[in-house]
């Protein structure tokens, strides 16, 4: 039994071996633009439950809701929740139409 038992944990050994040898090791990356905090207090809460409700009543559609979702990122930076960035930057460009329902 002592013999079976060892040349299952022999084989066992060497496939685990063979797996771990051919995985890629994955490094954790931090986002592009850091972290930021979390809005515990609630401060740009309004902002974002209009966004919210903005995408809810246009089926997702974010075109539709830019005006909200930039108004949202602005509340966030004047409260230092995120770091301040210019609007291009963060995808919002001239000659976009900033429609909302």
């Amino acid at each position: 039994m002592s013999s079976i038992l060892s040349s299952f944990q022999r084989r066992h050994r060497a496939i685990t071996d063979f797996n771990n040898s051919n995985r890629k090791v994955l490094k954790p990356r931090p986002p592009d633009k850091g972290s930021f905090p979390l809005d515990h207090d609630g401060e740009c809460r309004a902002a974002m439950v209009a966004f919210m409700d903005c995408m809810k009543t246009n089926n997702f559609d974010s075109h539709k809701c830019r005006n909200l979702s930039k108004a949202y990122l602005q509340c966030r930076m004047d409260n230092e929740l995120m770091a301040n960035e210019e609007f291009p930057r963060l995808g919002f460009h001239s000659g976009h139409s900033d429609d909302t329902q």
